[in-house]
């Protein structure tokens, strides 16, 4: 979840974009080594997409080994030395060995699809029934080994994905403080922002959003509550999608909330973003939202990659998105005038204003389902001496030096005194967050006749701040899509002082088809998407 958003829930109708900081941020030293900076990248896979990578192994160029082995390689140089990005919690043990069958497999004649012996990282709050601990980045869950796989993770290995690792976290998915830092977590430490090192790469998926960036892997999976893919993908500078909730099975991920939670393909390219969403989608018993999936879902989401996408396609796009920051402007008209010439047309909006009262009901939503999500997680955790949320407050209290050393557990202790899910609180509540927001989302794109609408995904990176915490980056559009349920695309759309801006785009549930023929349109038009330089500072 992104931080910001939850705090801000009660006062979305009054965004407006405020001031970017400049210079140094001076709040991580570690990040100060002049010799930490590589402007100079030569790794040999770098910017690689998943058919390139098909057709190297197809011709013998490269396996799936030779490719995992140069990916674990990468991750020791840049992710653990070099910048010492720290996007990387812990390395699969077993990576080399699920490549060498997936080469076996491949000199049998047996290719499984697009994704057959190709890494994947995944985020560290989704099981996997192997040596690999499941954590959500807490020191209070470092015994806590899944006895198995997530319903995604399972379709990655059914599909011939290479499971290389997982990825850190905003501890807790970012909703354990009001003064938290996103991309820091008391097991993996703090994530670091790979264009400009002491920059935050916003969370919660701080470290999928990182690796993808500074081509640690060529896809990784997030997970999001509200920003949690799409925010990192924006200030990283790569495409993120959050399927309608239901698409993809959350069975096996440590939750917050049962209404808006989703795992999300996080790639440099919206094709491989769409390959990986593919291979994740199906029905599962384990999670009953799936149900509703049937019929909806599409086996192969990339036939719908059309370049010539959004030609008589209308969108709408949030006209508080053109106030305060001009260099957010800048990017945001060079956008639509992109979007206009490949032949759709722009209507102004104002959705934000109408959510005030669906913000203001978010966040108990979110309480409340936060603690009877984590205590049934953690109740089926066989490995783990950690049972219920009070274990995990009284774990940190008892351990508030490695614990937390910077901020503390408020929204862990508020939700922990929360009732039960038939508290007439919670449910008016739901029914304002969620049905309200679905309504005003639908009504204004039935109203305008809009088949999207879009706007900056959110505001450029903002420096680590371990004392204060989080800041304000003056913009976020990932609430009204995340209350709703429905799916949203953030696609790079430009970049200032080599920090990057996503454009988003999103619609009604199950428009992920509509959605994709947008996204890969503009991508196409614009290709925006710039490799990180791993700068020190922006004075650097």
């Amino acid at each position: 979840m992104l931080r910001r958003n939850f705090l801000k829930t009660s006062s979305l109708a009054g965004i407006t974009l405020s001031a970017v900081a400049t210079g140094s941020c001076n709040l991580l030293q570690s990040s100060k080594n002049k010799n930490e900076g590589t402007a100079d990248d030569h790794f040999v896979l770098n910017e690689i997409t998943i058919d390139v990578l098909q057709q190297k192994m197809h011709s013998g160029e490269y396996t799936s080994s030779s490719i995992t082995q140069l990916y674990l390689d990468r991750i020791a140089a840049i992710d653990k030395d070099g910048p010492k990005l720290n996007a990387v919690i812990e390395v699969n043990k077993d990576a080399m060995n699920m490549a060498f069958a997936m080469d076996k497999e491949r000199k049998q004649h047996k290719v499984r699809g697009p994704l057959h012996g190709i890494p994947v990282l995944i985020k560290d709050n989704i099981n996997t029934g192997d040596n690999m601990h499941t954590t959500a980045g807490a020191l209070a869950l470092a015994d806590n080994f899944a006895p198995q796989d997530a319903f995604i993770v399972h379709q990655l290995r059914a599909a011939g994905a290479v499971i290389l690792g997982k990825t850190n976290l905003s501890e807790w998915a970012n909703f354990r403080s009001t003064r938290s830092t996103s991309g820091w977590s008391s097991r993996g430490g703090q994530t670091k922002h790979p264009y400009i090192l002491d920059r935050n790469p916003s969370g919660s998926s701080a470290g999928s959003g990182t690796a993808v960036a500074a081509n640690l892997c060529v896809v990784a999976i997030g997970t999001e509550t509200d920003g949690s893919v799409v925010s990192p993908s924006s200030v990283n500078g790569i495409v993120g999608i959050k399927p309608t909730v239901g698409l993809l099975s959350r069975a096996g991920i440590i939750p917050i909330s049962i209404t808006q939670d989703t795992a999300g393909p996080m790639a440099r390219t919206v094709k491989d973003a769409t390959i990986l969403l593919s291979a994740l989608a199906g029905i599962d018993t384990q999670d009953l939202y799936t149900l509703n999936s049937k019929g909806k879902a599409e086996k192969d989401y990339t036939k719908f990659l059309d370049a010539s996408g959004l030609q008589g396609k209308r969108l709408g796009i949030e006209k508080d998105a053109f106030k305060g920051n001009e260099e957010m402007e800048a990017l945001l008209k060079t956008a639509t005038e992109t979007l206009k010439s490949k032949g759709a047309e722009i209507v102004e909006i104002e959705l934000l204003k109408e959510l005030k009262d669906a913000g203001k009901a978010e966040s108990t939503v979110l309480h409340y389902e936060f603690k009877d999500g984590v205590n049934k997680y953690l109740s089926n955790s066989a490995n783990s001496k950690t049972k219920t949320l009070q274990d995990v407050i009284n774990f940190n209290k008892k351990n508030v030096a490695k614990a937390m050393p910077f901020f503390k557990q408020e929204i862990l202790e508020k939700s922990q005194g929360m009732g039960d899910l038939h508290t007439k609180e919670y449910t008016d509540a739901l029914q304002l967050s969620n049905a309200g927001t679905r309504t005003i989302i639908d009504n204004l794109l039935q109203k305008n006749k809009l088949d999207a609408i879009i706007g900056p995904t959110n505001g450029f990176a903002v420096c680590i701040d371990l004392v204060n915490g989080d800041y304000d980056n003056g913009f976020s559009f990932s609430s009204p899509a995340a209350m709703a349920g429905y799916p949203h695309i953030t696609v790079p759309m430009g970049a200032w002082k080599d920090l990057p801006m996503g454009l988003s785009f999103f619609g009604t549930a199950y428009s992920e088809p509509a959605l994709i023929k947008l996204a890969y349109a503009y991508e196409q038009a614009s290709k925006k998407r710039v490799a990180p330089k791993f700068k020190v500072d922006l004075l650097s």
